[in-house]
């Protein structure tokens, strides 16, 4: 039988690629709350339907604001659903640090708001989607572990995705909310805001202008293992087909890191991008921390868990930076964000 799922977050970034990839990949009818006001365009929406001739009749799209209580009358236009995939919050660091409390009350708030509508609405799954950050950086040659490592937030975002999982950690335990938690990392792909890594790196390759790489007082250069949003898509697909346990089955609820096939500093994928673009990479180092408090130098997931249970990288990371590229210069209005 399909599935009805609620997906938070459908307008922005990731959310509309999730979108596009369970309308291309399931028969599920997917409900979508959004206010367009945290970085959410309907152009997104539009992307993620194009050339998908049933694609509209299998997607409703509520006007709403998650950071306030979800009301019986939303909660009646939702309808009964089935999972939940959470992607709504807001995301960038920069802006987190530039006005902290409103960024962090902001995703804290829509957290609480679904979980509470949760426990009366009871769900088969919850799947809430978080980040690396969470963790602070990763010693060299480390990768963080699910349920090993401890979180270490450096700056007010990764605090508040932190926040979320504590919360959303109490409401499994508490209210038996069937929860699953991703952490993946640097997220690249079609109709990205201007403001993330690799658009804002297309773009000024595009007018000739210098890219500031992040890098160490002594150097040494910020790696990530960047992943393209289809690829996160899939594989939060593949963990909704895994068991979620409840408390008193398990002392922790189940949790996946989503991870891209290699780690990658970012000079590198600045080359790779500007190679795929035709043009030349002209940049400088920038010390990280004088330029972004809170910055980290380095992220690592581990991700054997999700790859024990056969989940492999539909998209390799060339290939992904190649059709990202592509899909931009065909449509320089989305370097406009």
């Amino acid at each position: 039988m399909s599935k009805r799922v609620l997906l938070t977050g459908a307008s922005g970034f990731v959310g509309s690629h999730v979108l596009r990839h369970i309308l291309v990949n399931t028969d599920w009818f997917v409900v979508c709350p959004t206010t367009f006001r945290h970085k959410g365009l309907t152009d997104r929406i539009n992307v993620a339907c194009d050339d998908l001739p049933d694609a509209y009749s299998r997607i409703k799209v509520i006007k709403t604001d998650l950071s306030v209580p979800i009301s019986p009358v939303t909660s009646h236009q939702f309808g009964k659903i089935d999972y939940v995939i959470n992607l709504a919050s807001e995301s960038h660091v920069d802006r987190s640090i530039e006005e902290p409390t409103p960024f962090i009350l902001n995703n804290v708030s829509l957290i609480c708001n679904l979980l509470d509508w949760a426990i009366i609405a009871k769900p088969e799954k919850f799947l809430h989607i978080s980040t690396d950050e969470v963790y602070g950086p990763a010693p060299k040659g480390y990768a963080h572990k699910e349920w090993v490592d401890q979180f270490f937030p450096s700056n007010p975002y990764s605090a508040s995705k932190a926040a979320q999982e504590s919360i959303a950690f109490s409401y499994w335990r508490t209210y038996g909310v069937p929860l699953a938690i991703t952490n993946t990392m640097n997220i690249i792909g079609e109709t990205q805001d201007t403001e993330k890594f690799m658009p804002m790196v297309i773009k000024k390759v595009l007018n000739g202008e210098t890219v500031k790489i992040h890098a160490s007082p002594e150097g040494e250069v910020g790696t990530r293992f960047y992943l393209h949003a289809r690829n996160q898509a899939d594989g939060l697909l593949h963990v909704l087909k895994q068991h979620f346990p409840a408390y008193g089955e398990s002392n922790v609820p189940a949790k996946f890191h989503i991870v891209g096939e290699r780690e990658v500093d970012n000079l590198e994928m600045a080359q790779m991008i500007a190679k795929a673009v035709g043009k030349p990479l002209i940049y400088e180092l920038e010390d990280f921390h004088s330029s972004r408090p809170g910055h980290d130098l380095r992220y690592a997931l581990d991700g054997k868990k999700i790859s024990d249970t056969g989940w492999k990288l539909p998209i390799p990371l060339e290939e992904s930076i190649q059709k990202t590229v592509e899909w931009t210069l065909k449509h320089e209005e989305w370097l406009s964000l």
